[in-house]
């Protein structure tokens, strides 16, 4: 399937709203040699609003694999020699420190940290401590959430950065960005609409997921994100928390502990089995395989307003 729909033209796709990325394996041998403008983005939001706002001019490489879970990613010599031949990088600093660390060593003109281009918030860690000075994340040590593009408007706010970016450091095609842009923008305010209207009524307004993800998204339409663990997907919940969440899962009406597509399961179904809870997929979109709930990132946003419905009680 992902092959398959590698092949399809930016173009084609852009008209069909594939939104499918041209070049999104991270070993695309055309990027810095093509007569287009080559963007390297970090991992798939960034990557999305790349092709998007690029179309038909740019030509997209994401560093990370689709499937593949960003926050642990390495560069590799390959694409370090990628970035150096690059037009412009898109990334989120604080998200992939192998990345922050990678763009700033490169000499690339036009580098682009979509976490300047909207206000990053800390929303802590849903409830979760993380103790010792080793391998803590860079999100804790910064405080700052960096998972944005999951509420649209902040995503609109960097689509519009990343437009003005690209037709500043693409001129020749900067009414096209623009309007790219524009286009953009404009479905990710509908999108924003869908939510606003899709859990104004609700029976209940807090959910349970394995991993903070979801901060920005809860936060924008007032509900409330209990993380089993905190902002790094691997650590594992203390026994307090796990006995801390069952009884506030009785209290506030909770059904459903999500967890997502490209972390164990493991915890939230050993959470849900002993609180009596269903378990349910909502998805960071982190990246888009083929057990995504859709083929870009509009469809699996409306997959997750579809699952954060049914969990909590919309009327």
């Amino acid at each position: 399937m992902n092959v398959r729909r590698r092949l399809i033209p930016a173009a084609v796709a852009a008209s069909l709203g594939l939104g499918a990325l041209t070049a999104c394996s991270s070993d695309s041998a055309a990027t810095g040699n093509t007569d287009k403008f080559d963007v390297v983005a970090s991992f798939y939001p960034m990557a999305f609003l790349a092709q998007q706002i690029g179309g038909d001019h740019a030509n997209v490489t994401s560093l990370t694999e689709p499937g593949q879970e960003p926050h642990d990613l390495e560069i590799s010599t390959k694409q370090r020699a990628q970035l150096e031949e690059a037009d412009a990088a898109l990334y989120l600093k604080g998200l992939q420190p192998a990345v922050d660390e990678a763009v700033g060593q490169t000499g690339i003109k036009t580098k682009i940290d979509a976490a300047t281009l909207t206000h990053l918030e800390d929303h802590g860690t849903g409830g979760h401590s993380h103790e010792g000075e080793e391998g803590h994340s860079e999100e804790d040590e910064h405080g700052r959430d960096p998972h944005v593009w999951l509420d649209p408007v902040k995503y609109a706010e960097i689509a519009q950065g990343v437009g003005k970016a690209f037709e500043k450091a693409d001129p020749d095609h900067a009414a096209d960005y623009k309007k790219n842009t524009e286009a953009l923008v404009t479905k990710l305010k509908g999108l924003d609409g869908d939510f606003e209207n899709g859990l104004k009524n609700t029976k209940t307004k807090v959910f349970f997921t394995n991993h903070a993800a979801f901060g920005y998204l809860a936060e924008r339409y007032g509900l409330t994100q209990e993380a089993i663990s905190g902002v790094d997907p691997d650590s594992e919940p203390s026994g307090a928390r796990v006995r801390e969440l069952q009884q506030e899962a009785k209290a506030d009406g909770v059904t459903t502990v999500f967890y997502e597509t490209l972390v164990s399961d493991k915890t939230a179904k050993t959470l849900a089995r002993d609180a009596n809870l269903k378990t349910d997929v909502l998805d960071p979109i982190e990246g888009i395989t083929d057990t995504s709930r859709g083929d870009d990132y509009f469809q699996v946003m409306e997959a997750n307003l579809k699952a954060l419905q049914t969990a909590l009680g919309a009327k």
